[in-house]
Protein backbone atom coordinates (compact mmCIF):
# COMPACT_ATOMS: atom_id res chain seq x y z
CA UNK A 1 0.00 0.00 0.00
CA UNK A 2 0.98 3.79 -0.55
CA UNK A 3 0.17 7.01 -1.26
CA UNK A 4 1.93 10.45 -1.22
CA UNK A 5 2.84 10.28 2.76
CA UNK A 6 3.57 6.70 3.63
CA UNK A 7 4.14 3.18 2.53
CA UNK A 8 3.51 -0.21 3.72
CA UNK A 9 5.62 -2.88 3.11
CA UNK A 10 4.66 -6.56 4.61
CA UNK A 11 6.70 -9.35 4.53
CA UNK A 12 7.90 -12.82 6.13
CA UNK A 13 10.73 -14.53 7.73
CA UNK A 14 10.86 -18.61 7.41
CA UNK A 15 12.97 -21.06 9.57
CA UNK A 16 16.69 -20.31 10.40
CA UNK A 17 16.75 -16.65 8.98
CA UNK A 18 18.41 -13.95 10.94
CA UNK A 19 15.45 -11.01 12.33
CA UNK A 20 17.82 -8.31 12.32
CA UNK A 21 19.79 -8.90 9.43
CA UNK A 22 17.25 -10.01 7.31
CA UNK A 23 14.93 -6.46 8.00
CA UNK A 24 18.26 -4.38 7.28
CA UNK A 25 18.51 -6.30 4.04
CA UNK A 26 14.74 -5.46 3.34
CA UNK A 27 15.33 -2.24 4.34
CA UNK A 28 18.49 -1.57 2.25
CA UNK A 29 17.00 -3.24 -1.16
CA UNK A 30 13.81 -1.05 -0.84
CA UNK A 31 15.64 2.33 -0.23
CA UNK A 32 13.54 2.86 3.04
CA UNK A 33 14.65 6.53 4.45
CA UNK A 34 12.32 6.61 7.29
CA UNK A 35 10.51 3.74 8.20
CA UNK A 36 8.72 1.95 11.55
CA UNK A 37 8.04 -1.61 12.85
CA UNK A 38 4.37 -1.52 12.87
CA UNK A 39 3.83 -5.45 13.80
CA UNK A 40 5.61 -8.12 14.00
CA UNK A 41 4.88 -11.71 15.48
CA UNK A 42 6.72 -14.74 14.98
CA UNK A 43 9.05 -17.22 16.92
CA UNK A 44 12.79 -17.59 17.34
CA UNK A 45 14.94 -20.80 18.06
CA UNK A 46 17.26 -18.48 20.05
CA UNK A 47 17.21 -15.05 21.79
CA UNK A 48 19.63 -12.62 21.49
CA UNK A 49 19.53 -9.21 23.35
CA UNK A 50 21.16 -6.08 25.34
CA UNK A 51 19.50 -6.02 28.46
CA UNK A 52 19.18 -1.98 29.55
CA UNK A 53 21.98 -0.31 30.51
CA UNK A 54 24.32 -3.77 29.88
CA UNK A 55 28.14 -3.70 28.32
CA UNK A 56 27.31 -7.46 26.67
CA UNK A 57 24.46 -9.21 25.21
CA UNK A 58 22.92 -12.32 26.18
CA UNK A 59 21.94 -15.50 24.02
CA UNK A 60 19.50 -18.17 25.06
CA UNK A 61 18.94 -21.12 23.48
CA UNK A 62 14.78 -22.72 23.25
CA UNK A 63 11.71 -21.73 21.23
CA UNK A 64 9.80 -18.40 22.28
CA UNK A 65 7.40 -16.44 21.20
CA UNK A 66 7.79 -12.60 19.54
CA UNK A 67 5.61 -10.50 21.23
CA UNK A 68 6.69 -7.42 20.40
CA UNK A 69 9.23 -5.91 18.15
CA UNK A 70 9.37 -1.80 18.23
CA UNK A 71 12.03 0.69 16.62
CA UNK A 72 13.01 2.74 13.64
CA UNK A 73 14.22 1.62 10.49
CA UNK A 74 16.27 3.07 7.52
CA UNK A 75 19.26 2.61 5.16
CA UNK A 76 21.05 5.21 7.47
CA UNK A 77 20.69 3.12 10.66
CA UNK A 78 18.20 1.01 12.29
CA UNK A 79 16.94 1.04 16.39
CA UNK A 80 15.23 -2.05 17.31
CA UNK A 81 13.87 -3.74 20.35
CA UNK A 82 12.14 -6.56 21.19
CA UNK A 83 10.20 -8.74 23.65
CA UNK A 84 9.94 -12.42 23.22
CA UNK A 85 8.09 -15.07 25.90
CA UNK A 86 8.89 -18.63 26.88
CA UNK A 87 6.22 -21.56 27.15
CA UNK A 88 5.94 -20.42 30.62
CA UNK A 89 4.72 -16.97 29.45
CA UNK A 90 7.73 -15.45 31.08
CA UNK A 91 8.81 -11.99 29.09
CA UNK A 92 11.75 -10.33 28.39
CA UNK A 93 13.00 -7.83 26.45
CA UNK A 94 16.15 -5.53 25.32
CA UNK A 95 17.81 -4.10 22.47
CA UNK A 96 17.82 -6.28 19.38
CA UNK A 97 21.26 -6.84 17.91
CA UNK A 98 22.04 -9.59 15.27
CA UNK A 99 21.39 -13.68 16.01
CA UNK A 100 17.80 -13.87 16.67
CA UNK A 101 17.20 -16.90 14.43
CA UNK A 102 13.82 -17.32 13.56
CA UNK A 103 11.68 -20.85 14.80
CA UNK A 104 8.30 -21.25 12.56
CA UNK A 105 8.04 -17.41 10.86
CA UNK A 106 7.95 -13.54 11.47
CA UNK A 107 5.42 -11.99 9.70
CA UNK A 108 6.49 -8.43 9.76
CA UNK A 109 4.63 -5.12 8.86
CA UNK A 110 6.91 -1.37 8.49
CA UNK A 111 5.47 2.16 7.67
CA UNK A 112 7.24 4.22 5.71
CA UNK A 113 7.01 8.03 6.14
CA UNK A 114 7.94 9.04 2.26
CA UNK A 115 8.35 13.17 3.59
CA UNK A 116 10.92 11.90 5.90
CA UNK A 117 14.49 10.93 6.26
CA UNK A 118 16.05 9.19 9.19
CA UNK A 119 19.48 9.58 10.71
CA UNK A 120 21.64 8.36 13.48
CA UNK A 121 23.92 11.00 14.49
CA UNK A 122 25.66 12.07 17.89
CA UNK A 123 24.22 15.54 18.39
CA UNK A 124 26.03 15.82 21.76
CA UNK A 125 22.86 15.20 23.98
CA UNK A 126 24.18 11.34 24.55
CA UNK A 127 27.30 9.33 24.20
CA UNK A 128 25.12 7.37 21.41
CA UNK A 129 23.97 7.80 17.48
CA UNK A 130 20.64 9.07 18.03
CA UNK A 131 17.83 9.48 16.06
CA UNK A 132 17.85 12.52 13.86
CA UNK A 133 14.43 13.40 11.60
CA UNK A 134 14.59 15.82 8.82
CA UNK A 135 11.83 17.04 5.77
CA UNK A 136 12.57 16.03 2.52
CA UNK A 137 12.95 19.07 0.23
Amino acid sequence: MQNDEVSIHAFRLKPGQDLKKEIETYVQQHKTEAGWVMTCVGSVMQYHLRFANQPNETKTNGHFEIVSLVGTVSINGSHLHMSVSDSTGKTIGGHLPDGNLIYTTAEIVIGEGKQLIFTRENDGTTEWEELQVRKKN
